[in-house]
């Protein structure tokens, strides 16, 4: 596993974003994609369909963009059927492995602007008004619950990524300076 001082062995074309909710994949995912001149695929954006239901083409979706040679996502979804497909044939990924307390504060400012605001983020879906989200703590309801829930996943998980994905290189950031470094890096 790679740090953010490590040089990149090669520039890889597909690319996979790794974190909690609330790191900052997606923002991630569309530096990556500029700075490298790659296709992100916003992989929220083809599971949630309107009212946040799951799309039925979102696997063959998946499949078709994963099938390119040039592209970056987020790296979610594992349990639905992506790690079969996007893992194999991704080349980096990037495993942003942030202090809990940077992460929650990312999520609540940006859970609280979007429910505020109305905020539009795809296929017509807005953020849960406020007195919804305070309402539960059920995670499938409440993204603050999703993040403390799925807290450890990767921390959990990565071993076994690895084991079974020995083609895959890895860097670990474990603070938003370390991606800036990483990125200036590159």
């Amino acid at each position: 596993m790679l740090s953010a001082d490590d040089p990149l062995p090669f520039r890889p074309e597909r690319v996979l974003i790794a974190g909690v909710t609330g790191s900052g994949k997606t923002t991630l995912a569309r530096r990556v994609a500029a700075q490298w001149n790659l296709v992100h695929h916003e992989i929220d954006a083809l599971h949630h369909g309107p009212n946040w239901t799951p799309r039925p083409s979102f696997l063959d979706d998946v499949r078709a963009f994963a099938a390119t040679d040039r592209w970056v996502t987020e790296w979610q979804y594992t349990s639905k059927g992506t790690d079969d497909i996007l893992t194999p044939r991704a080349q980096l990924a990037v495993w942003l492995d942030y202090p809990w307390r940077v992460v929650r504060g990312r999520l609540l400012r940006r859970t609280l602007g979007r429910s505020v605001l109305r905020t539009e983020m795809y296929n017509g879906n807005v953020e849960k008004p406020l007195w919804r989200l305070l309402a539960t703590r059920d995670p499938y309801e409440n993204i603050l619950a999703w993040q403390t829930k799925m807290r450890s996943f990767w921390a959990e998980r990565m071993p076994e990524k690895i084991e079974r994905h020995p083609h895959l290189t890895i860097v670990r950031l474990r603070h938003p300076r370390e991606t800036e470094r990483w990125l200036r890096r590159l």
